[in-house]
């Protein structure tokens, strides 16, 4: 047998790059600790022509001075049928010393070849769905102690803001401030000063750095934005600032719990309300509400539209 706690195939499914490669680095080291790694590892792209006799040869192959083979399958959601076909008879009798990994971007629970690597065991399927936007910095913060090294809760945010979604990507940029901060941890600064922005800013993040009353951010966000954005921006800050009158009135009678159900939305999109709500007297909420009219009549024709933005959001986050 293979190594006996190891599976005869695995489906690695998912676009979170950072898992996937793990996955594939464990069973690699696993293999390395014999010496005979480059003995016993074939690496496939299978969206790249491939012929179904030399991928079956492949994992019949008898492994060389170590008790398996592994064989690694990328790009299988893309593969020609005959070939997804061929993998599905395969895993109905795999060979005894081999493991297959076949990796996905993504692969329906409904295909013939899920379920066939899912028939051979409960450990069969390793999900690497990315984690949504807003769970990333959590994640940042836990990639962050492979390196030895700690990061805050508000420096893994402004590294998301700056770098993107790509948790490959996210893994440099922790490699590399690993290596430049001191004293084990990085703070916000040490991301604004060393990681460029590449990511396109998205407006979320800036109404949550005005919500945060962080005002240097917003107007450093505000000036990413491209050209003639002010009246979109414009409509999402109405939007939210009624949303923390909204928040705020809540939770002054105690029922901050509703405000979801409230504004009819989910409960992780307005995670952060409250606590937002609780920097601000209801005086400047209601005030800059009331401040909108005149810059909605600067943003139609006035040549000082920007810096009545400007100002706008300065009074609201200052």
């Amino acid at each position: 047998m293979a190594a006996a706690s190891l599976l005869a195939g695995y489906l690695v499914v998912g676009t979170d790059e950072v898992k996937r490669d793990a996955a594939v680095e464990r069973l690699k080291g696993r293999l390395a600790s014999s010496g005979m790694l480059d003995f016993n590892f074939d690496e496939r792209d299978m969206r790249k022509d491939q012929e179904v006799d030399d991928v079956l040869s492949s994992l019949n192959t008898y492994p060389m001075g170590t008790d398996f083979r592994l064989v690694v399958l990328t790009g299988c959601d893309r593969m020609p049928k005959q070939l997804s076909e061929a993998l599905v008879s395969y895993f109905a009798d795999p060979a005894p010393t081999t493991v297959c990994l076949v990796v996905a971007d993504a692969l329906a629970k409904n295909t013939r070849l899920y379920k066939a690597i899912a028939k051979l065991g409960d450990k069969a399927v390793i999900d690497c769905a990315p984690k949504k936007r807003w769970e990333l910095p959590k994640q940042v913060q836990g990639m962050a102690r492979r390196y030895g090294v700690e990061i805050t809760l508000s420096a893994s945010e402004a590294l998301v803001a700056r770098a993107g979604t790509s948790t490959r990507m996210l893994d440099n940029e922790l490699k590399r401030l690993a290596s430049l901060v001191s004293g084990g941890r990085i703070d916000v600064e040490d991301v604004e000063r060393n990681v460029m922005r590449t990511a396109e800013v998205q407006p979320w993040d800036f109404l949550d750095a005005l919500s945060a009353r962080e005002l240097p951010r917003a107007l450093e966000l505000y000036r990413c934005f491209p050209a003639h954005s002010e009246v979109r921006i414009y409509s999402l800050m109405v939007a939210r600032i009624r949303e923390l009158i909204v928040a705020k009135a809540l939770d002054a009678r105690g029922r901050g719990r509703e405000l979801a159900q409230t504004l009819g939305v989910k409960d992780w999109q307005v995670k952060n309300h409250i606590r937002w709500a609780r920097r601000f007297k209801m005086e400047r909420l209601v005030d800059a509400l009331h401040e909108a009219v005149e810059v909605e009549r600067a943003l139609k024709g006035s040549s000082d539209s920007d810096l009545a933005m400007v100002r706008w959001i300065a009074h609201i986050a200052g």
